[in-house]
């Protein structure tokens, strides 16, 4: 069995978020330390990981993550103006909740390269 994680505690409402998207899929929240203007987490509701256990869900699983997270960026105005969405994997990628998720980030310019 996985360990627990702050998402875990967040999908059975342990912890409060401000939801941003809801479905039997996905849930997306407002990050609780904002790194930009717009910081959204998207999650899978079935658990993984990290993107490198990504071969855990079906393909089908996979792509409507994916496709939350471009949808969840729509609904938060970001198409028009560009976002950076990051899926950190690992301890060197700074990865600091063993569940995969990933990070909307909009509403400021971003810099390249990041880190």
């Amino acid at each position: 069995m996985k360990a627990d994680t702050v998402f875990d505690r967040i999908l059975r409402r342990e912890l409060p978020v401000r939801v941003v998207h809801e479905d039997q899929d996905v849930l997306a929240f407002h990050d609780a330390h904002p790194q930009a203007p717009v910081h959204v987490l998207v999650i899978p509701k079935k658990k993984v990981t990290s993107l490198d256990q990504l071969g855990e869900l079906s393909a089908e699983e996979a792509g409507r993550f994916l496709q939350a997270v471009a949808a969840v960026a729509r609904g938060l105005g970001l198409a028009d103006s560009g976002y950076r969405v990051v899926i950190n994997c690992g301890k060197d990628a700074n990865q600091s909740v063993d569940y995969l998720h990933a990070h909307i980030l909009g509403r400021r310019h971003m810099r390249w390269p990041p880190g």
